[in-house]
């Protein structure tokens, strides 16, 4: 996974896997998001990220196994 922020435009550039994509699709007028051939996450672009993701208190954290609380 990557992640890159273009302070220029404001966005934010996730890229999950390096597949071939296929589809875009538009979640609202600022998220989109790109699929591979079998309907998977390739990518989600987000502008105006500074308001739509908080993107000044991005943090990272990878835990071994599921903790109570926590999104698997």
């Amino acid at each position: 996974m990557d992640i890159k922020y273009f302070e220029d435009t404001d966005t934010v550039l996730i890229d999950f896997t390096d597949k071939e994509i296929v589809e875009t699709r538009d979640l609202s007028q600022d998220i989109l998001i790109e699929l591979d051939k079998d309907g998977n996450l390739v990518s989600m672009t987000i502008e105006h990220a500074r308001d739509r993701a908080d993107i000044a208190n991005f943090s990272y954290k990878q835990f071994k196994e599921h903790q109570q609380g926590t999104a698997p």
